[in-house]
Parts: C-alpha cells; structure tokens; sequence
C-alpha cells in the first residue's frame, strides 16, 4: 500500500466528516464506526514497516508523507485525527528504533514482529503516560511495575489516555519493581471494561473544552498485566529516535485545524472585506501572517528531519512555535468574526479550543520550555540543514 493511495482514500473520508462538522464538534464521544472506515483506507499502515506492506520506511523518508495524511484528516473531525495520529507516533518507538545491541536483539526483533502482528490485525495503539502532578514528564512517573510469575503488573494514576475505549494496546511508563527509573511498557485494554475487574477504572470521563471527543479518560492501574518494553533501561534512546517524528505529526493535525479554520474565516470576511474596521483589518492581516508562518515551521521541522541530521531540536522549536502561532491566529480571527463565535454552534470557538492542545501534547509547555533552553546552550552547525543540527 502506497502513502498516495492512503491519503486519497483519507482524503474523502475527511471531506465526508467536514460536510457533518456541525453534529461531529457537538461530540463528546468517538464513533467506532469512523475507525472502521479509516482502517479500510488504510490509515493503520501509518504505524506498520514498508517490509509489511506499511508506509514507513525511515524517518528522513516517511515523515513528510505520513503527516500530510494526518493534516488531511484534521480537516475533517480534529479529535478522530488526534486519536488516530496516537496510533503512529507510539509505533515509532519501534519503527524508528529497527535495530538494538547485540545483548536485547533476539527480544526486540521478536517484540516488534508481535507489535506489528496486531496492527494487522487490526489493533489501535494509543498512550496513557501522563501522571497527576507530573508536568507531562515520563521520567517522573509515580505508577510502579512488579513482576510476577507471569507479567509485569502496573499500579498508578494516569489521565489523559487519547481514544480510550478505541484503542487495544495503550503504551506507558511505570518504574520497575527494584529499579530506580522509569521504562516503557503497554497496557492491553481491547475489551478491558474499564470497572476494576480487570485491572483499569474509569476515574474520570475526558471533558475537555478542545479535543471534545477524544475520550482522553483518566485511568487507574491496580495490578494490571502489561508488557515490558523488550529494550529495558532505554527510555531515553526510544525517544531520541522517535521524538522528531510526534512531534512533527502532532503538528500536522494541528496545522489541518489552522488551515481549515483560517478558510472559513476568509470566505466570511472576503464578502465584506471593504467594510471591516481598520482594528479587524489589522487583525485579519495578522491571523494570515501567523498562519502563514506556523505552515513555514512546519515545513522546517521536515527539512531538518529529511536532511538526514539530528533533528530532535528543531521539532521542538517547530512545534512550540506552531503551537503558540495556532492559539495566536485563531484568537484573532475570533476578535474580528466577532461575539458569534462564542456560540457552540459556531465552529470557531471549537477550533480555537482545539488547537491549544498542540502546546499541552508531549512535550507540554513546562518541559518544552526546558527543552528550548538547553538547546539554546549548544552550538549549531552552518548550512541550509542547521535547523536540524542538533
């Protein structure tokens, strides 16, 4: 299956979606049915290797392509492309990482075969890593994993779990039972009814202002079976390898919203362009510039990624740019569309709402922020690539 074809077939389901925007930003749950159609156009593939018939080859390779396809989707329903966008970037822990040293290959090698065995058949991955009180920072986890005869076992608070109840595996952090750090490990929860029986509660329904429909449930652990990751003690390699890559996508949903929204706008402003005040006009002129250029740092955090250099550092900065440009522009265009946007039946106020989650997605503000400052420390490199230097 080809990226071209996918995104085609994307493509018409999200203009289907867009032409019922009205009921769908209403929403507070997701459709299992909305799944069922992106699976069959093969939106699944995003999370699968090329030698699997999936559209990943290499990060320098397939960002871009992946991406756009995720952008396309956020055109249509912004919470089912943020959910479906979980599905890619916890994959790319495995797709970006294809190799390990000799002393975890055997383990690794066959954890990878049995996390992509169940993409094909049919599974959604998604992530339940945030912790309460721990500023989006998977090094702080507070949830423990002890191992018994047969698994591991996870105990511990979680919230934010994107497509709760759609998904079949969930990856997350605990600290291991005699270990001092935190590691990676998933949870399977297809079928999990969420009351205690089975390991997980339902503490608290996602309600959310944006995302309305993601079902970003908090979540508890009591002695919940999970898998290890099969390369123990790399939490810190995992996500050197794959951040670039979510970052990057999270910021193509985004940027689908920021696009969508600043159209509408201006086929409502454009009638009457001749009688907007000059503070609307001012207004309107900067919504364009901000949208304008949070699309430039998105295609900048592409370049770095597809020069074939590190490129963890400009993601970040592309993507805090994009995040606060987003909030930036469409606050604007609500200023000059005026106080109708307030009402829930306009789709302003929902797309407002909804792309201020770029800034919370990992990495939130707080541990962005001490990103972009130890990054400022270190010197780049010259060249058209020096975006992507470090």
């Amino acid at each position: 299956m080809s990226a071209e074809s996918v995104r085609r077939a994307v493509e018409k389901l999200a203009d289907n979606f867009a032409a019922d925007r009205s009921e769908r930003q209403m929403r507070t749950t997701l459709a299992r049915e909305d799944f069922g159609l992106l699976a069959e156009a093969g939106l699944q593939t995003a999370g699968l290797p090329a030698e699997r018939d999936g559209l990943w080859h290499s990060l320098p390779e397939s960002t871009r392509s992946i991406c756009e396809i995720y952008r396309i989707l956020a055109h249509g329903d912004s919470s089912v492309a943020l959910v479906c966008a979980m599905h890619p970037a916890v994959l790319s822990f495995w797709l970006a990482t294809p190799h390990v040293p000799e002393l975890d290959t055997g383990d690794w090698s066959g954890q990878r075969t049995a996390v992509f065995d169940s993409v094909e058949q049919g599974a959604w991955w998604g992530t339940i890593t945030s912790e309460p009180g721990s500023g989006g920072d998977v090094h702080r986890s507070r949830a423990v994993a002890r191992r018994d005869a047969d698994a591991w076992r996870l105990s511990g608070q979680k919230h934010f779990g994107s497509g709760s109840g759609i998904t079949s595996y969930m990856v997350t952090t605990a600290v291991p039972d005699g270990e001092e750090d935190a590691d990676w490990f998933y949870v399977p929860v297809e079928g999990n009814p969420f009351d205690g029986s089975a390991g997980i509660t339902l503490m608290a329904p996602w309600d959310g202002h944006g995302m309305r429909a993601t079902q970003s449930h908090a979540l508890a652990f009591a002695d919940c079976p999970v898998e290890r990751f099969a390369w123990p003690g790399h939490l810190d390699d995992l996500i050197d390898a794959a951040a670039p890559f979510i970052g990057t996508l999270f910021t193509a949903v985004v940027l689908g919203i920021l696009e969508t929204a600043t159209a509408a706008a201006r086929a409502q402003l454009a009638p009457k362009a001749e009688s907007l005040r000059p503070y609307e006009q001012v207004e309107w002129a900067q919504a364009e510039l901000e949208a304008w250029t949070a699309e430039q740092a998105y295609e900048g955090m592409l370049r770095a990624i597809e020069s074939g250099n590190p490129a963890r550092g400009a993601a970040l900065r592309g993507k805090t740019i994009a995040a606060q440009l987003a909030e930036s522009c469409l606050l604007r265009i609500c200023r000059v569309l005026g106080g109708g946007t307030f009402a829930r039946h306009s789709p302003f106020g929902h797309w407002f709402e909804d792309v201020r989650a770029l800034g919370f997605l990992r990495p939130p503000w707080g541990l962005a922020y001490d990103g972009l400052v130890a990054d400022s420390w270190e010197p780049t490199t010259g060249g058209p690539s020096s975006p992507g230097s470090r």
